[in-house]
């Protein structure tokens, strides 16, 4: 399978709607989690707009393809997408993080329609996911679980765990993403522990393993493409990010991990995003 030029332009339109969605449920004067959402947008467009299957009027339809967001802190990203999809409406969003809403700041799988897994606790994320990948097997089911890894994530030991669960049953209906926008919460992850030749660590654990440019649309589609086309082993697509991709005065900013916008500063955010 090849995009065409039109679905390009297409999702990158939705992606770039995402990115204004999302400045405008978060708004001004309270924390969120803005760069770690944002660095995900385009990855979670192209899931949503391209590459999985989901009925948006039946939720739960039991043959659609899962999405597992482990860097639950990201979870408004995937909430522009749903919204977007139809599965809730789109004035929702502005309930985000609000007393009794459905949208809470974490994903939370028994409140809102489309989400597959609470999260929260980082690290957790592929576990569940090995865990719908086993249960697709006995049910002899034929869908995909794709989970959405943040690169600070991949310092919990469970994440390692895993990895060689995974290939050690051969989940090839898995496909890992991970989100290299380079920060956690602080600083950059390999400030407190050593994060390089990542390529070389997930071929070691037996997984198959491709590197992109995470905001190229295109890279990102032909990469989930090629990575349902493999054969009896997980697959781990290493997507290359910047945290806070798309507004100039949030790239790069730890601070930006969990802070707040002035209403100045989200009408510039706003601005710049077109």
């Amino acid at each position: 399978m090849s995009i065409s030029y039109a679905e390009l332009t297409t999702l990158k339109e939705k992606a770039a709607l995402m990115r204004q969605l999302l400045i405008k449920m978060m708004g001004p004067n309270k924390a969120h989690h803005f760069g770690g959402s944002l660095s995900a947008i385009d990855i979670v467009a192209a899931l949503y707009f391209y590459k999985m299957r989901i009925d948006p009027k039946n939720p739960r339809w039991p043959e659609r393809d899962r999405f597992i967001m482990s860097k639950g802190h990201a979870v408004p990203a995937q909430y522009t997408a749903l919204a977007l999809r139809g599965v809730f409406p789109v004035d929702e969003l502005q309930t985000l993080k609000k007393m009794g809403t459905r949208l809470q700041g974490h994903p939370v799988m028994h409140l809102t329609p489309g989400i597959e897994a609470c999260g929260g606790a980082l690290g957790e994320g592929l576990s569940y996911s090995n865990g719908i990948a086993m249960a697709s097997r006995i049910l002899g089911q034929t869908f995909n679980i794709y989970c959405l890894i943040g690169d600070g994530e991949l310092q919990e030991g469970q994440v390692w765990e895993s990895v060689m669960t995974a290939a050690k049953y051969k989940f090839e209906n898995l496909v890992a993403i991970v989100d290299i926008n380079g920060l956690k919460a602080m600083d950059a992850p390999e400030n407190s522990k050593n994060m390089e030749r990542q390529y070389d660590r997930w071929t070691s654990f037996g997984w198959c393993v491709t590197e992109i440019d995470g905001h190229d649309m295109k890279a990102i589609c032909d990469a989930l493409d090629w990575a349902t086309g493999q054969a009896q082993k997980p697959v781990v697509i290493l997507a290359h990010t910047v945290k806070g991709k798309g507004v100039s005065f949030i790239e790069g900013k730890p601070h930006f991990h969990n802070g707040a916008l002035s209403e100045q500063q989200v009408q510039l955010a706003l601005k710049e995003l077109g």
